[in-house]
């Protein structure tokens, strides 16, 4: 995780981001300071951000707009107040509204963005500083501390390529807190085909079958979506989920709800996003549980076993044969 520490002071009216990371300064930089990669890492998971602007030039903007599981948008823009090239930017930030104007009612904020050279790569120092206590309590309540944290602990992904961090390491699963699990999957194949493997029911039957031995005996997608899978062609083997579209921006995000055929109880929201480089997409599903209980329950019946081989079978059956 490349955030070392999150610092606020309330007799200076600032909040200071640490975070070291083993590439160099220039890589580091450009991760900042090109909007198609900045956006894969400045919203925390859950609310991924995309900039619709970017003038990066002193009196310059940039604006961006963040979006929840359930499409909800949270809007910001940056004016920039000065670019020491390759060393340090500052800018104005402030909350947006549908324009991309500033919102009054809002606190807006000075940060620098600081980037220098240590033994193990580069360090990135983003200190923000608040115009009065009332400004820095209102952001610390907004979940800002932990919400940076989050945002910040992406940037490996970011910073390395897709193959050199992801390949070979299977289905990983992070536990990020009580209620949402982070699951990666690199596959190999465009982005456009991986994402139809995952709408297309003829696709969808010839790999999201879990173990050997299993059959999709149903499959129904679109604004509703049901799934139903049998063992060995016994009708009393079979379960299933179904759930409902929330989201569906083709081909970067799709979010669902999920919930087991005939079980009572809350269902789980499921963030699906696909990101391509290099002829390779990586799959990231942020799943959001109810509690605590059910993610440990639902993680113990062997689901990331299942869905690896689920994957692998998508990378054989499906992608190599397009």
């Amino acid at each position: 995780m490349p955030v070392t520490d999150i610092t606020t002071d309330t007799e200076n009216l600032t909040m200071t981001l640490t975070a070291d990371v083993d590439v160099p300064v220039d890589r580091l930089w450009r991760a900042f300071t090109q909007p198609r990669q900045l956006e894969r890492f400045w919203g925390p998971p859950g609310w991924p951000a995309t900039f619709t602007d970017f003038d990066f030039t002193v009196g310059g903007h940039a604006r961006y707009a963040m979006t929840s599981p359930q499409g909800e948008k949270s809007r910001g823009t940056w004016e920039f107040l000065a670019i020491d090239e390759g060393r340090s930017f500052e800018v104005l930030d402030a909350f947006a509204d549908e324009d991309g104007q500033p919102i009054a009612e809002f606190p807006s904020m000075r940060m620098v963005f600081s980037f220098a050279e240590t033994a193990g790569g580069s360090r990135l120092s983003n200190v923000t500083y608040f115009t009065s206590a009332e400004a820095l309590e209102q952001v610390v309540a907004m979940g800002a501390v932990e919400g940076s944290r989050m945002a910040m602990d992406q940037l490996d992904t970011v910073l390395h390529g897709l193959r050199e961090w992801f390949q070979g390491k299977g289905t990983n699963v992070e536990l990020l807190d009580d209620t949402h699990v982070r699951i990666t999957r690199l596959v190999e194949g465009p982005r456009d085909l991986v994402w139809r493997a995952h709408h297309d029911p003829e696709l969808l039957t010839k790999w999201m079958l879990g173990p050997d031995g299993w059959s999709m005996v149903e499959c129904v997608v679109g604004d509703t979506y049901r799934y139903v899978w049998e063992e060995g062609g016994n009708p009393e083997s079979r379960f299933g989920f179904e759930g409902e579209t929330l989201l569906d921006d083709e081909p970067r995000r799709s979010v669902s709800t999920e919930k087991m055929i005939g079980m009572d109880g809350p269902s789980t929201t499921n963030d699906l996003q696909f990101y391509e480089e290099d002829g390779a997409t990586l799959l990231t599903l942020l799943i959001e549980y109810p509690d605590r209980e059910t993610r440990d329950m639902i993680l113990a019946t062997g689901m990331a076993d299942g869905m690896e081989t689920s994957y692998a079978r998508l990378e054989s059956e499906v992608l190599q044969a397009a």
